[in-house]
């Protein structure tokens, strides 16, 4: 049943596809802005919070059966992992101004570890999460080492920060990646799907979408917006949404044809994409939507939009920004 809602003061929203477009605040509980689980998105893997610290905040949280990601998305944070082992190991995240201003470093935590967070400036944080079967290391992911990556051409045109990307840094189910889309371009696009499990085609991976929104360049008074589409694919929930997404809104595909994301002229948009599934293989492998395919060919021979890339990784430090302890030294 398709359904509509005012969002934000204005006129927005459009089908909702069972629920699956979380406006800012509809999702919230306790400490956390955002706060998206298994049980809440009615799946078994995929996990995102976002947690706001006041100056001199601290929290802590199990994590559980999940691994888990700390990526700062306005500030820096101190993090301690205690891991199942008892060992203890420490990580000082500088962090970023903001998701528009540059790549952030970040912590990863393994299942059955406490995870203890402070931050003296404040700021906002996402917790990237993945039930998961192996415990691997707690770690450190330096922004030197994420790798930014252009991708469509024209209005197409978007950048992907592939910080937690399959093959870029080592984790048992999670997958994340930011990307960022100029305002007036389509990103996500061809729309594509991974609801099903075809060997060496398609993985089967359920997948938040977690948006911020700038606001107008010549007066910051003035709210971003963006649009989401997903379409059934036939499989699944039969996931429906045509959704008028702002600055703290989240969109669950469990599954369907996603995209395009669309960013409103005059309005770059950023978004958090958390992936994971039940695949032996840790692997993002799509399916482009048949009627839409054939966008990729016509990127061919044409530039990337000018305004991108947003920023680039910074050069690597030259002492490391993480340190280890373990209990007892």
């Amino acid at each position: 049943m398709d359904t509509h809602t005012t969002h934000g003061g204005g006129t927005g929203g459009g089908r909702t596809g069972n629920g699956c477009h979380l406006p800012a605040g509809s999702a919230a509980s306790g400490p956390y802005d955002l706060d998206i689980g298994p049980e809440r998105a009615g799946w078994d893997h995929s996990s995102l919070r976002v947690l706001r610290l006041e100056p001199g905040g601290t929290h802590e949280f199990a994590a559980g059966a999940g691994e888990w990601i700390v990526l700062p998305l306005a500030g820096g944070c101190a993090v301690e992992v205690e891991d199942a082992g008892g060992g203890t190991h420490a990580f000082a995240l500088h962090g970023r101004t903001g998701v528009f201003d540059g790549l952030t470093d970040f912590a990863y935590a393994p299942r059955d570890a406490r995870v203890r967070i402070t931050s003296a400036a404040g700021g906002r944080f996402a917790l990237a999460g993945a039930r998961c079967e192996r415990r691997l290391p707690a770690r450190y992911g330096p922004a030197s080492g994420v790798p930014v990556e252009l991708r469509g051409s024209g209005a197409c045109s978007r950048q992907v920060n592939n910080f937690a990307a399959a093959g870029v840094f080592e984790a048992d189910r999670l997958i994340a990646v930011e990307v960022l889309t100029p305002g007036g371009n389509w990103s996500s696009h061809p729309p594509h799907k991974h609801d099903e499990h075809r060997p060496g085609e398609e993985s089967e991976l359920e997948e938040i979408y977690y948006y911020e929104i700038a606001p107008a360049a010549g007066d910051p008074a003035v709210p971003g917006l963006g649009y989401q589409r997903v379409t059934p694919s036939g499989r699944g929930r039969g996931t429906d949404v045509l959704a008028e997404v702002r600055d703290g809104d989240a969109v669950l595909v469990p599954d369907g044809w996603h995209g395009p994301s669309v960013a409103a002229p005059g309005h770059d948009m950023y978004y958090l994409n958390v992936m994971a599934g039940p695949g032996e293989e840790r692997a993002w492998l799509v399916r482009d939507h048949p009627d839409h395919a054939w966008i990729r060919r016509d990127w061919e021979g044409r530039p990337v939009d000018p305004r991108l890339p947003l920023y680039t990784a910074p050069a690597a430090p030259a002492a490391p920004a993480a340190r280890e302890e373990e209990d007892g030294r």
